[in-house]
């Protein structure tokens, strides 16, 4: 089968490539430029453009039978800014996609949405697919508009989607301009040896997952013919403090952080619960928090340039 990875040359998406191709899948990616760290691999079909062309995800889509959709435009912290573009480069393009999927008989769909916006400051933690969507950023709306669309499509259109909600995820190749993820920003401040900054007094806890863990989950979730939605993430809380010691041990660092006035897009506590994807999928994450760290810091330093 081939499979469409919309936003394949990212940082989660490059890692589903690869655990695509080694599960034995042909791949077409399609995003706005290359992969920023490695050169083009051999095997996959990649095109070029913006998802905000019709045209081009419909000339994209023809003659795969999957589509893994990964792309977004904004992140968490940003997306406030200026909501108006939060819809209308997702949730509009990822109508368009669902359309252009019912056109062209693609039925397949896998949708990376988040676990750690669309519950909101959650009744429940850890916090199983079940709780109520309540987000509270522009980010987490959209991302909670865009399930409920898939939902639809999927009930009258004929779709088949698979949505994870991942939490935090983190590993090499991740982005470190400060919005992306705190894992691969404070790695590289540490690099460079400049202070860690934290918004807020670090008490702020998430789950962070290895971004391999979340690509095999993916593509379990995609190859099991099973239509749902499921939660992508460690089980297990970490504050940002307790990050910070954590990097502070495998950097051997011993930068102390700045602290800045705490953000109201910040959920205070978020762990997911990892109940049902063990059950349906026999899955479980294989990398612990400082093993990954390791394995982050490592990747930064070799990529330094």
């Amino acid at each position: 089968m081939k499979v469409l990875v919309i936003g394949g040359c990212g940082f989660i998406g490059s890692h589903i490539v690869d655990r695509l191709l080694e599960s034995g899948y042909s791949v077409r990616v399609f995003d706005r430029n290359p992969e920023r760290f490695r050169s083009p691999l051999g095997g996959v079909e990649y095109t070029f453009g913006d998802i905000k062309d019709s045209m081009a995800i419909i000339e994209a889509l023809q003659d795969v039978g999957m589509v893994m959709h990964l792309v977004s435009t904004t992140f968490p912290g940003t997306a406030d800014l200026d909501p108006q573009a939060d819809v209308r480069d997702n949730l509009l393009t990822t109508l368009n996609l669902l359309e252009a999927m019912v056109k062209f008989g693609v039925s397949r769909l896998v949708y990376l949405s988040s676990g750690g916006t669309v519950y909101g400051i959650p009744e429940r933690v850890p916090t199983p697919e079940t709780h109520p969507l309540r987000p509270i950023n522009s980010y987490g709306i959209v991302k909670t508009a865009i399930e409920h669309y898939i939902e639809m499509f999927g009930r009258t259109r004929g779709l088949s989607p698979i949505i994870i909600r991942p939490s935090n995820p983190y590993g090499p190749r991740q982005g470190h301009t400060g919005v992306q993820g705190v894992v691969a920003t404070f790695l590289n401040r540490i690099l460079r040896q400049e202070p860690i900054e934290i918004w807020g007094d670090g008490s702020v806890v998430r789950d962070y997952l290895y971004v391999e863990d979340l690509a095999r989950l993916c593509v379990t979730a995609a190859a099991s013919g099973k239509a749902g939605i499921y939660n992508g993430g460690s089980g297990e809380g970490t504050s940002l403090n307790e990050i910070v010691e954590r990097i502070q041990e495998v950097t051997g660092s011993d930068t102390k952080p700045l602290y800045k006035p705490g953000r109201m897009v910040d959920v205070p506590r978020s762990i997911l619960d990892m109940s049902l994807v063990r059950k349906e999928f026999s899955w479980v994450p294989e990398v612990a928090l400082t093993e990954g760290l390791g394995r982050t810091w490592d990747w930064v330093r070799a990529n330094r340039a």
